[in-house]
């Protein structure tokens, strides 16, 4: 009972000396202006506040006081907190600052922070808190000049438009700051009030690039409509506020991704301290953190901006937002029907075609009749023509007119059958070739796609090897690791960079490619669309019915035989071969029975006597005369008995080309059969690879976070992060690859089967699965 009693007071005494020690902290907040834009922003602070503070206090928030711009309301705003029960201000704002510089005492205390520039900011040198009683300010490393600087150094502006909030000229001294900094500088700029509705289009006017040093609390709308315009004029721009801005569009800032955070853990620190009883001109004013350089990859591409290979070890390259869509932006549907209709190589061959229809032409012209006409002047001897009594004159003209029509001939009738054959032969060796250049196009187009991915991820490689970096030095300044840590990430960045540098330049050399086979300038700027098994134009043609197909191991086998027998069908190599084998049996049959076919011609010809004169061309009396006009036919029936041999020769040759022809078929048979096999192999792997490689990725980047949090602590040496590091990016390779490398297998095996899915109708898709499932339900 006693033991009981003493647990009982234990605990009353400990809720006692909590109830004691806890007590309410009412918080005011004065603002320049309040939206919702903001409110989510307000909400973090507050829970941040809270998280630190902990259970030494009851926190609570009033609504923020806005003072919509207006000194005077800032000031009686700041006035009715301090004769209220709030116990604590916090101040932001631009109009803010200024009412509580002009307040100059303070009896509760205040924190000002987000508000003015550090360029506006002189202090005492080694001055680092207020000293002035009751009140805190939180400088961060914002600066206009410094920010104009680093635009500066990614690009040579000659008239840089600055957009401020309408409320900043009048508020600070804004002109002056920028006149004084322009002042020794080649480069102009002018000044530009930001409208609500971040519509610049009539401001931009001569300048040649934008410094957004205002615009934090535009709603989303006018943002986007801010970027779309700036970018629409390919301008190059730069943001004050924050990283999200390159994220959306804009081409850079200088402004880390997390600074907002580091903001609200600094007054959520000083809100701890001033009611743990430190007084604000105690606290320490200075936020530090590092500046770090971002651009925007998508935004650099739509506005044309040069992407130096040197930035890269100092910017962050970001993908970010980008509503830019490259004038030559392909998909595979696209290139597929450029090679069909622009590849050189497909020309060369469409031309052969043409050729052999011109043979067949020739053929058939054996049979047109062939028709000469002929004049003949002459001069005889007029003592010959004297006596001739008029049938040989001095002087003479004479036409003729011949006819030649070939009635039946087997060598030329089997040359017409022979033509027809080669000529449909040669369109099937078109067939082939097309189909191996959509196939050589939707290989580059995979590689391109592959090798832009990898240029992607080894960009991201290259900023873990960044943010790797800045933890070791961070061990470093601490005493937690050795220089050693920092030179080692310093010389991977490096061979990072010089990979990520490959990595591009190998990505160019595809979209070469591209351009080679569409007969498109080899320099000329392209990019192409992702592939997604089944979205985009993948999303309409069965894809994912196959790959359910052969995700399924019973009714696999089935599928292959059925591609098999499609293959054999459509194949252009085997219809080849079919064309070739009728024309040499047709030149067998010429050289066997066709050579007891006589050959049968019709011969005709008119002759006309047109003029003639000089001695002997009058007719001796009584001596006949022959008419004008004489003519004469004739019909020719050939049988050649004995040539040389050759007919039997013809014959044996013909016979070998078939046995050829034959084991050709059989060794096409042979690889269709091989290929598909293969492939489908292939392509089950592939699934299996998507499937694992998500599966890796997710764990590798697990494994990565939580490496990098133990080595900042110090619990993990330095090479335990570099594997971590590796294997994630090796991860993220295979994972994005792994569906590219799908389709890509797909891809060959539709050139296997002869049919491309892409370059065909709905309806006739429709129907080759229909035959597959026929095919399929009939084997089960």
């Amino acid at each position: 009972m006693r033991k009981q009693l003493i647990i009982l007071l234990f605990l009353l005494g400990t809720v006692i000396s909590f109830a004691q020690s806890s007590r309410t902290i009412t918080i005011g907040i004065l603002a320049d202006e309040t939206s919702e834009q903001n409110a989510p922003l307000l909400e973090k602070l507050q829970n941040e506040i809270r998280a630190v503070v902990g259970q030494d206090a009851s926190l609570v928030f009033q609504n923020p006081l806005a003072n919509d711009f207006d000194l005077a309301k800032a000031k009686a705003n700041y006035l009715a907190l301090e004769s209220s029960d709030v116990d604590i201000i916090l101040a932001f704002g631009v109009i803010n600052n200024i009412a509580l510089y002009q307040q100059k005492t303070y009896t509760k205390p205040v924190i000002v922070f987000g508000s003015v520039n550090s360029d506006f900011i002189k202090l005492p040198e080694g001055q680092k808190t207020s000293e002035i009683d009751n009140i805190t300010y939180i400088i961060a490393p914002l600066s206009y000049q410094k920010d104009l600087d680093a635009f500066n150094s990614i690009y040579e502006y000659q008239k840089v438009g600055i957009l401020v909030d309408d409320y900043l000229p009048e508020a600070l001294p804004i002109k002056d700051l920028f006149d004084t900094y322009f002042a020794d500088k080649e480069s102009t700029y002018e000044l530009m009030t930001l409208p609500e509705n971040g519509d610049v289009s009539n401001l931009l006017g001569d300048v040649d690039a934008v410094y957004l040093a205002g615009g934090f609390t535009l709603s989303d709308t006018a943002l986007k409509t801010l970027i779309s315009t700036i970018n629409d004029n390919q301008l190059p721009s730069f943001s004050a506020n924050r990283k999200q801005d390159v994220e959306k569009g804009i081409l850079a800032t200088n402004q880390p991704e997390s600074n907002i955070d580091q903001f609200f853990r600094r007054i959520a620190l000083n809100v701890e301290s001033i009611i743990n009883g430190t007084n604000p001109s105690e606290l320490p004013m200075f936020l530090e953190y590092k500046n770090r350089l971002s651009l925007n990859f998508n935004t650099a591409k739509e506005i044309k901006f040069p992407l130096r290979y040197s930035m890269l070890g100092t910017v962050d390259i970001v993908g970010g937002e980008s509503s830019f869509i490259p004038e030559n932006a392909y998909s595979l549907l696209d290139i597929m029907n450029g090679v069909i209709g622009r590849n050189l190589g497909l020309e060369v061959e469409r031309k052969s075609v043409d050729l052999s229809s011109q043979d067949v032409k020739t053929a058939k012209s054996n049979f047109l009749p062939d028709v000469s006409a002929s004049a003949t002047g002459s001069y005889l001897d007029p003592r010959v023509a004297e006596i001739s009594g008029g049938t040989n004159p001095e002087f003479s003209t004479s036409g003729s007119l011949g006819l030649q029509q070939l009635i039946y001939s087997e060598g030329a009738a089997a040359g017409i059958t022979i033509q027809e054959n080669l000529q449909k032969a040669q369109q099937e060796t078109y067939n082939a070739a097309e189909l191996d250049e959509v196939l050589n196009g939707s290989v580059a187009y995979f590689n391109a796609l592959i090798l832009k991915t990898n240029a992607q991820i080894q960009a991201q490689n290259l900023e873990v090897t960044k943010k790797n970096l800045e933890i070791s030095e961070q061990n470093f300044q601490a005493g937690a690791s050795g220089k050693s840590d920092v030179l080692r990430f310093r010389s991977q960045m490096a061979q990072n960079m010089q990979t990520l540098i490959e990595a591009g330049n190998q990505l160019n050399q595809a979209y070469y490619t591209i351009n080679q086979l569409m007969n498109n300038a080899i320099g000329m700027e392209i990019d192409i669309e992702d592939a997604i098994i089944s979205e985009g134009i993948f999303s309409n043609y069965n894809y994912q019915d196959f790959y359910d197909i052969l995700d399924n191991p019973k009714l696999r086998p089935n599928l292959v035989d059925f591609l098999i027998e499609e293959a054999k069908i459509n194949a252009p190599e085997l219809k080849n071969i079919g064309y070739n084998l009728e024309a040499t049996r047709r030149t067998y049959r010429l050289n066997t029975a066709g050579r007891f076919v006589p050959t049968i011609a019709l011969q005709g010809q008119y002759n006309l006597a047109l003029s003639q004169s000089g001695a002997g061309s009058v007719p001796t009396p009584g001596i006949p005369v022959a008419p004008d006009g004489t003519y004469n036919l004739g019909l020719n029936v050939s049988l050649p008995l004995f040539n040389q041999n050759l007919r039997n020769i013809n014959k044996q040759t013909a016979k070998i080309q078939e046995d050829q022809l034959n084991i050709q078929k059989s060794s096409i048979d042979l690889n269709i059969e091989t290929n598909i096999n293969a492939l489908v192999l292939d392509l089950t792997n592939e699934i299996a690879n998507i499937q694992i490689s998500k599966i890796a990725e997710e764990a590798a980047k697990e494994s990565l976070d939580l490496t990098q949090i133990a080595y900042s602590e110090g619990a993990v040496p330095l090479i335990q992060l570099i594997d971590a590091q590796t294997n994630y990016f090796q991860s993220q390779l295979a994972s994005a690859t792994a569906n590219y490398n799908y389709l890509l297998a797909s891809m060959q095996l539709e050139r296997a089967i002869g049919y491309f899915f892409l370059l065909n109708s709905e309806d006739n898709n429709q129907a080759f699965i229909q035959r597959a499932n026929e095919f399929i339900l009939n084997r089960n």
